[in-house]
């Protein structure tokens, strides 16, 4: 009997009752499990428990529960199995779809454009593909498809990746390794570790030669890299005004046209790079120079993603919201002059330090909000002293927040200025999500500017 029949016999728990549990429910549901959800924080709902029932035999954990909660010890002591969304989406799909080919993509930054790209350049090549996993659909969702994909983009965080251990890709791709999650993995080391881990289950490595921790960790002679450099046999970089590749050609003398850096939008380095990841993973399952070159060109940028709001008197308004990390911020901070940076919100555990050393040269003044600003603040008194700082409190709503800051932003700001919303930190303290930051943002700029 193979795994898909098999389910209709067990008795499964689903840990973690929010968008990735409810996929992962009803995938079983579909195949005849009987299914409970799990979840401590959610037992409001009456469909969830925050208790384990007798009789479980298998447990799916969603992302982001911390491997040491003590609902697993609980778990394996009752000798439950106990497997990821991801793995069980690829023990479902070895008998529904064996064919489907996964790739996959990971990084601190720069997942979702980059998986989007790859996604764009399957629409080009007109390859029955989608990007899941972390943005779009879960990945059980992509393989219990009505009609099966051929390939399936898998964006991954650093939790996916903790918890699984059976999915096997064609090719992995990862964008760059800095500090995130260290309040969720416990320490920098423990997270570049599960990014890395990745590069076990694939058949082809794509790495960012540009990035100084992929370059100190990954030793082994069979990556692929890919830098803004002039690229070597074997690599992807750039020469000129075109992306290169030197690494899929038949011959590594040979070097062919990936696209123009025209092509991409917005053509600044890091998403030149992102570009130059998207080309390798779809080079890797064989897609043709001419869509991938045709995708990266049709392709644009999600919201809150160094998106400009507004350009009025000689100042430039820009959302890059997303930038939930120093990392993100730093990439977002150096493609400006003459910053007047808004930053603040819930650290995770990472430091500013890098970020205020690098940058303090574009930054003009901080104006700071949110729960661990004056982690900040401490950062540029120690590298940058007389960076001019500003605190704007939250007194009421986070609408009022942000017109707050907006209204801090128009005082400060003179011709040929940048205003950034960068924030190097997780949103959540003070908003709903990055998403909610970015709007509220983008709707002060409009009304008040």
């Amino acid at each position: 009997m193979n795994f898909v029949a098999e389910l209709a016999t067990k008795k499964c728990l689903v840990i973690g009752a929010g968008v990735t549990g409810r996929s992962v429910a009803k995938a079983l549901k579909k195949f005849g499990a009987t299914t409970v959800l799990f979840d401590e924080k959610l037992t409001n709902d009456s469909g969830v428990t925050n208790q384990i029932p007798d009789g479980i035999v298998l447990a799916v954990v969603s992302p982001g529960w911390r491997t040491d909660h003590p609902v697993f010890s609980k778990i394996k002591a009752s000798g439950i199995e106990v497997i990821s969304e991801v793995d069980l989406a690829w023990k479902i799909k070895e008998v529904l779809a064996p064919n489907q080919k996964w790739i996959a993509l990971t990084g601190t930054n720069g997942k979702t454009t980059t998986i989007k790209m790859v996604e764009s350049i399957f629409k080009a090549a007109k390859i029955n593909g989608i990007a899941c996993g972390n943005v779009g659909e879960t990945v059980i969702d992509a393989v219990i498809a009505d009609k099966p994909y051929e390939y399936l983009a898998l964006e991954l965080s650093s939790f996916q990746i903790e918890w699984s251990d059976l999915a096997k890709y064609e090719a992995v791709a990862v964008l760059n390794i800095a500090e995130d999650h260290i309040d969720w993995h416990g320490s920098f080391d423990a997270y570049a570790l599960a990014k890395l881990k990745l590069l076990k289950q694939s058949v082809k490595v794509i790495l960012n030669k540009s990035d100084a921790e992929l370059l100190r960790r990954v030793k082994t002679g069979s990556v692929i890299w890919f830098s803004l450099d002039t690229p070597n046999p074997g690599e992807l970089g750039v020469v000129e005004n075109l992306l290169i590749d030197r690494a899929f050609s038949p011959s590594p003398a040979q070097a062919n046209e990936i696209s123009e850096l025209v092509d991409i939008t917005p053509t600044v380095p890091h998403n030149i790079l992102n570009a130059l990841a998207a080309a390798a993973l779809a080079l890797a399952v064989g897609v043709n120079y001419e869509f991938i070159k045709l995708g990266l060109r049709n392709f644009t940028s999600d919201h809150h993603r160094m998106e400009l709001v507004m350009s009025k008197n000689e100042i430039n308004w820009i959302d890059d919201s997303k930038a939930t990390n120093p990392h993100a911020a730093i990439a977002s901070l150096l493609s400006n002059f003459n910053v007047v940076w808004i930053a603040g919100g819930l650290a995770k555990g990472a430091s500013i330090n890098e970020l205020a050393q690098r940058c303090s040269s574009r930054i003009k003044s901080v104006i700071l909000i949110g729960q661990d600003r004056e982690l900040i603040a401490e950062a540029f008194k120690v590298h940058s002293p007389t960076t001019e700082l500003y605190r704007v409190d939250q007194v009421s709503d986070a609408k009022k927040l942000m017109d707050d800051v907006v209204i801090q932003a128009i005082k400060i700001s003179k011709p040929g200025d940048t205003v950034l919303l960068a924030p190097a930190c997780a949103s959540m303290d003070q908003f709903s999500s990055y998403i909610e930051r970015g709007q509220l943002f983008a709707q002060a700029v409009k009304a008040l500017v």
